[in-house]
C-alpha cells in the first residue's frame, strides 16, 4: 500500500478529532459559552450542517485546483477556524467557527478519497478507504478521549489548541510526503453533475446517511448517556471512549476487508446490528457492564461501515472528488437530522431517546437497501434479456 494512504488516513485523524471531541466536551462547553447541554450538542449538528451544504459547494469550486494544493488550502482553512473556536467566548463565533472547520474538512475528505481511489488498483479501493477512513475510527479511539481527558485537566480550550497543533504537524507531512496530485482534466460543472441523475446512487446516499446518523444520534449525547443513565464517573468517560473507539479500529479491520467482495451484505448486516443493538442499549443503559459491552459493540458495527458505504457509492459513479464529498455530505445530512432529533428527545423524553431515534434511523436505512435490491434485480433482469452474454459487474449487487 503507497505511503501516500497512510498520510492521508493520518489528516483525516488530525481534521476529523474537532468533529468528534464535542461529544465528550460538551459539559465543559456549556458552563464555558453559558448554553445548554442540548444547545452544546447543536454544535455537532452545525458542524455537520457545515459538511453538507459548504463542502460540495467548496470542492466544485476547486475542482481545476490540483488536488494536493487544494488538500493543503483546506487544511490552512481549518487552522483559521480552529483558532477562532480556541479563542472565542461567544456562542454565536463559535457556531462560525465550526462552519468554516466544517467546510475545510468536508472538502479534505472528498479529495483524499479521490486521491487515495487513484493510487491503487480497483480491487484495492476498499482496503485503501479503510486506511484512510481509519483516520476517523482512529480519532474515535485517541482523538476523542486525549481531547476529554485534556478537557478534564486543562479546560476545552486546550483541546482546542491540540488540535490545531496535530493539524499543522500534519500540514507538513503532507507537504513533503504526499506526491503531485493535478487536477483531472477535460471536467467541467455539467459533466462533473451528469452522475447525480442515478436514482441508484441517491439510493446509496440515503442509506450512508441514515446509518451514520443513526449512530451519532446516540454518539453525540453519550457522555451524559454515561454518566447521568449508566452512573460512570465523569473521570472515567475518556477510558470509556477509549473503549469504543477500540470496538471502531476492530471493526474497521475487519470490515474494511469486506467491502470490496461483500460490500451489500456488509451493508447488511451492520444496519441490522445498530438497530438490534441501539435498542438493546436504551433498556439496559443503566447497567453498567452490559453498557460496556454494547458501547465496544456499537463502536465495532457503526462507523466501519465507511469503507463499504464508499465502495457502493464509487461502484455506482466514479471516485471524483465531488462524489466522495457528496457522500461526505449526505452522511453529514445523516448526522443533522439524527443529532437534532436526539436532541429533541432528550428535551421530552430523558437521555434514552438518542437510542431509540438510532434505532429508528438504523431500520429506515434497511428499508432504503431492500428497494435497492428489488430496484437492482430488476435492473439485472433486464440487462440479461438485452445483452444475455454479458455478465453483471457491478459492485452493487448482494453476494
Amino acid at each position: 500500500m503507497p505511503l501516500a494512504v497512510f498520510i492521508l488516513g493520518l489528516a483525516v485523524f488530525c481534521l476529523n478529532t474537532t468533529e468528534v471531541m464535542v461529544a465528550g466536551l460538551l459539559p465543559s462547553l456549556s458552563d464555558g459559552l453559558g448554553v445548554s447541554i442540548t444547545a452544546a450538542g447543536n454544535l455537532v449538528t452545525v458542524f455537520a450542517l457545515g459538511m453538507v451544504f459548504g463542502g460540495p459547494v467548496l470542492t466544485l469550486a476547486l475542482r481545476r485546483v490540483p488536488r494536493k494544493l487544494a488538500m493543503v488550502a483546506m487544511m490552512v482553512l481549518f487552522l483559521v477556524g480552529q483558532t477562532i473556536g480556541a479563542l472565542t467566548t461567544d456562542y454565536g463565533i463559535m457556531v462560525l467557527a465550526r462552519i468554516i472547520t466544517a467546510l475545510a474538512t468536508a472538502a479534505f475528505f472528498g479529495l483524499a478519497a479521490s486521491v487515495c481511489a487513484n493510487l491503487v488498483p480497483p480491487d484495492k479501493i476498499g482496503r485503501a478507504l479503510a486506511i484512510v477512513f481509519g483516520g476517523f475510527m482512529v480519532a474515535n479511539v485517541f482523538g476523542l478521549p486525549l481531547a476529554t481527558f485534556i478537557d478534564q485537566l486543562m479546560g476545552w480550550r486546550a483541546a482546542f489548541w491540540a488540535v490545531d497543533i496535530l493539524v499543522a504537524l500534519c500540514l507538513v507531512l503532507v507537504l513533503f510526503t504526499v506526491g503531485r496530485a493535478p487536477a483531472p482534466e477535460g471536467l467541467d460543472v455539467r459533466s462533473e453533475l451528469s452522475v447525480f441523475r442515478s436514482g441508484r446512487l441517491w439510493g446509496a446516499f440515503a442509506t450512508n446517511a441514515l446509518l451514520i446518523g443513526g449512530v451519532f444520534a446516540t454518539f453525540a449525547y453519550l457522555s451524559p448517556v454515561l454518566t447521568r443513565l449508566g452512573g460512570f464517573a465523569e473521570s472515567v468517560v475518556p477510558l470509556l471512549f477509549v473503549l469504543y473507539g477500540v470496538g471502531t479500529v476492530i471493526g474497521n479491520v475487519v470490515l474494511g476487508r469486506l467491502a470490496d467482495a461483500h460490500t451489500l451484505r456488509t451493508l447488511w448486516l451492520g444496519g441490522v446490528a445498530i438497530a438490534v443493538l441501539l435498542g438493546l442499549y436504551a433498556l439496559v443503559a443503566t447497567n453498567q457492564v452490559l453498557s460496556l459491552i454494547a458501547l465496544f459493540l456499537l463502536g465495532f458495527t457503526g462507523l466501519p461501515l465507511n469503507p463499504a458505504m464508499a465502495s457502493r457509492v464509487m461502484s455506482l459513479s466514479n471516485s471524483g472528488a465531488l462524489i466522495n464529498t457528496m457522500n461526505t455530505a449526505t452522511i453529514c445530512a445523516g448526522i443533522t437530522i439524527g443529532t437534532w432529533l436526539a436532541g429533541i428527545g432528550v428535551d421530552a423524553a430523558g437521555y434514552r431517546a438518542p437510542m431509540w431515534v438510532g434505532a429508528l434511523l438504523a431500520l429506515g436505512a434497511l428499508a432504503t437497501l431492500l428497494v435497492a435490491r428489488v430496484t437492482d434485480r430488476r435492473h439485472v433482469q433486464r440487462d440479461r434479456r438485452a445483452a444475455p452474454e454479458v455478465e453483471p459487474a457491478s459492485g452493487f449487487l448482494p453476494n
